[in-house]
């Protein structure tokens, strides 16, 4: 099945998951290539293609349905899909200020690769900036990801016995370690933004305030 429609299912859910959808892509990107590096019955050029077309297509239907139904519609229904309102009050402070390199780091950081379109068309970012800084962010992430866990399966390949094992367990420790310092960083910085937009929020609220009537 994975020789037959592995092509499809990267670029499937990487689609999916760019719309705003939580599934597993870095993880299906991974599998994929380390699949295609050890046994050679995947092409690693398609799988890369995939995936950089699957983040591409996925984040601009994400974009549009963020900008025609707007933040109002996410507001009110986006704690359905994870949306919550913190979630949104972050993403507009953030795309008040960093739009494109949000876009593009966005790709790399799980909780933003999720939302990250739709909060950008939702908060009016210029569609053309939106694309370039899209199309960026899902070549680096999506054919990195791919290539190089592809030379890393062709490498584990080449080892056999005990030395292969060890060489296997190690990389996969590297990786979770990796993943884990990622993700207690993510949240970390995600919580300092946070309390920045909160505290903007109250400063607007409080110059509105004061405003002669």
């Amino acid at each position: 099945m994975l020789i037959q429609y592995g092509y499809g299912v990267v670029g499937i859910t990487v689609m999916f998951e760019s719309m705003g959808l939580p599934l597993p892509a870095e993880s299906v990107i991974i599998a994929a290539s380390l699949y295609a590096g050890s046994t050679h019955h995947l092409e690693i050029r398609w799988i890369a293609l995939a995936a950089v077309l699957g983040a591409i297509m996925g984040d601009n239907i994400g974009y549009l349905i963020g900008h025609h139904f707007g933040y109002g519609i996410l507001k009110k229904h986006g704690q359905k899909v994870g949306l919550t309102e913190e979630r949104l009050m972050l993403g507009r402070y953030l795309f008040r200020r960093h739009g494109g390199i949000v876009v593009f780091l966005g790709r790399f950081v799980a909780v933003l690769r999720v939302f990250v379109a739709l909060l950008a068309g939702a908060n009016r970012m210029p569609w053309h900036s939106f694309l370039f800084f899209n199309a960026l962010g899902g070549i680096c992430w999506a054919g990195g990801y791919a290539f190089v866990t592809y030379e890393l399966g062709k490498q584990i390949e080449k080892i056999t016995g005990p030395v292969g094992i060890a060489m296997a367990v190690v990389g996969v420790c590297c990786l979770i370690g990796a993943l884990v310092f990622l993700k207690k960083n993510e949240k970390r910085l995600t919580d300092e933004a946070l309390r920045q937009a909160e505290e903007d929020e109250k400063r607007e609220e409080s110059r509105v305030d004061k405003k002669p009537s």
